[in-house]
């Protein structure tokens, strides 16, 4: 079987990020790495400007998204969670991941000495195509391709007290009420790339508390803390 061409590598990079390009000329600059731009000569455009917007929007989007997801978080354990996100080894995974190498453009050299596959390089052309992103479509969209990139490891991130909570309210709720906890999803707001779920628990008749997040799994554990609140003060009274 033959490789794809690069036409075909820049069409499923698209359909990977979930954007199709109204200027194509953005993405492929955001593909062409210096060592190309340079054997081909001519002033040809490269992705280091882009790269330079890339990393302040996906800074900018991953913050405010920790600040907005993980509200009980300090400061300092928030700065430690964005260095988790945006870094060299996690961009150049979500680059393999969406077959960003096979899509670019470099020169001779570096292919030579395997700079395909280089983390820094991959990481750094993830930067320039999220920075593409933005100046094609604008930061909704751009903030839009960052969740979905990173929405799994966001969610991995909550390795706080907080991961526990489910299994905590669930112990508690079959030790003193010999019950299951049960969650539903009550309610979805906000635009899609940008969405809001509130959850809500029941342990029987005794105990419903909710919760929201950015994802299912935010909104049912904090539902859980609340319950396990309730639950907690209930059981202190008697």
């Amino acid at each position: 079987m033959s490789e794809p061409s690069h036409a075909d590598a820049v069409r499923s990079l698209e359909e990977r990020i979930a954007h199709r390009f109204e200027d194509g000329a953005l993405l492929q600059e955001a593909l062409t790495h210096a060592s190309f731009a340079n054997e081909t000569g001519a002033g040809m455009p490269h992705n280091e400007r882009l790269e330079f917007l890339g990393d302040a929007v996906l800074g900018f989007v991953v913050g405010h998204w920790l600040f907005d997801s993980f509200r009980d978080r300090p400061e300092g354990m928030l700065t430690q969670m964005r260095s988790r996100l945006v870094n060299t080894t996690t961009l150049a995974a979500l680059a393999r991941e969406l077959g960003l190498g096979q899509a670019l453009l470099i020169g001779v050299g570096e292919e030579r000495t395997g700079g395909r596959e280089r983390r820094s390089l991959l990481a750094d052309t993830m930067e320039a195509v999220l920075g593409a992103v933005y100046l094609d479509a604008g930061f909704d969209v751009a903030g839009r391709v960052i969740r979905g990139l990173l929405q799994s490891r966001v969610e991995a991130l909550d390795d706080g007290p907080q991961r526990d909570l489910k299994s905590k309210l669930q112990e508690v709720a079959q030790a003193t009420l010999k019950l299951t906890p049960v969650y539903s999803i009550i309610a979805t707001s906000g635009p899609a790339h940008d969405a809001r779920f509130e959850a809500e628990v029941r342990i029987g008749s005794h105990v419903t508390a909710r919760g929201d997040g950015h994802s299912k799994q935010a909104a049912e554990k904090a539902a859980a803390g609340r319950a396990l609140e309730q639950l907690q003060s209930e059981i202190s009274e008697e």
